[in-house]
């Protein structure tokens, strides 16, 4: 068994553990909230009755926990995180992991330090369907367009509207589209071909100073990306690589399901996988296996790919004047 802390009781911390009810060596057995009554409030919905901590030092230093999953909002993620490491305990920290590249560098030094694991959360790159992407890949042959779009219209938009500024459109907690949305199109390109050489990006900034809808180009050696994502607007275009052969068509690159290659004769093969667990489930058993064979790293969502998704979208926050306080 491994002994888990979570901080954040929020609806995605909740989908987490649905996910993690699946796998027989987690066990919950802390949670930090902000208040006392919210967080026994929360803890009171599972069997396993973990003990609440309102003090994330704490929580790490009471001997309940080997593991904590973050799912507090972004702008405390890398303070949380580092604490965590310090005290020696494995972390897996709800994406984007860090609000800027040097915060993810002050991560990476921690977990490094400490001799424990740190991996960012980032479910669709541990899904079966991305294995299923990445597999056949070279199918369609020379890559020369990576395509992906996740624009989805935010509930708390209207709200926003209407003059309430919540934790979705307020910069004070690094969020916004690029960093709640567009980080779901960056990762898997990343992931597959590398950094990018070069980025263009543009954007469309709110009054609360969070960008609201954004559109990304960026070029390698012999291929272009095309990233689009928004909270403001709806979008229902699949994911494309587009190569010399064919052309692989995801349904969605946030959660793929559905995976094909269209080749140019007109054949269609059909790649999809079944998937028997919650989509939140793969990113625990990587993590957990990485723990019990005492790994500090993985080999998808791997430090090295979530700097470089962090040095991306710092690059294009740059270019449109998305500024947050964690920002040196």
């Amino acid at each position: 068994m491994i002994r888990f802390g979570i901080i954040g009781t929020n609806w995605i911390t909740e989908r987490f553990l649905q996910a993690a009810a699946e796998h027989d060596e987690f066990k919950l057995t802390a949670v930090y909230s902000r208040t006392e009554e919210k967080g026994k409030s929360f803890a009171a919905m599972y069997e396993q009755q973990p003990q609440v901590f309102t003090d994330v030092q704490q929580m790490v230093s009471s001997g309940e926990v080997d593991a904590v999953y973050i799912a507090s909002p972004n702008s405390f993620h890398a303070e949380q995180a580092i604490i965590c490491m310090n005290h020696g305990k494995h972390v897996l920290c709800e994406k984007p992991m860090a609000s800027n590249a040097n915060e993810m560098k002050r991560m990476i030094d921690a977990a490094r330090s400490n001799d424990v694991l740190l991996m960012e959360a980032m479910k669709s790159t541990l899904m079966p369907n991305f294995r299923v992407m990445k597999d056949n890949l070279y199918k369609i042959g020379q890559v020369r367009r990576y395509f992906a779009s996740y624009c989805q219209y935010s509930s708390r938009y209207d709200a926003f509207k209407q003059g309430t500024v919540l934790n979705a459109f307020n910069p004070e907690y690094s969020n916004g589209s690029l960093m709640d949305l567009g980080t779901y199109c960056l990762y898997p390109m990343v992931t597959l071909f590398g950094k990018p050489e070069s980025v263009h990006a543009v954007g469309t900034l709110l009054s609360s100073g969070v960008d609201g809808e954004g559109s990304m180009v960026m070029r390698y050696p012999e291929m272009d990306a095309v990233v689009m994502h928004s909270k403001i607007s709806d979008s229902f275009l699949p994911a494309e690589i587009q190569g010399e052969n064919g052309t692989m068509v995801i349904d969605r690159i946030n959660q793929p399901y559905d995976v094909k290659i269209q080749y140019r004769d007109g054949s269609v093969e059909e790649l999809t996988q079944l998937q028997t667990h919650e989509s939140m489930y793969y990113e625990l058993e990587e993590f957990m296996k990485l723990i019990q064979r005492g790994k500090r790293d993985s080999k998808i969502n791997s430090l090295a790919h979530s700097l470089a998704v962090a040095e991306v979208m710092e690059d294009a926050r740059q270019q449109i004047g998305l500024k947050f306080k964690t920002d040196v």
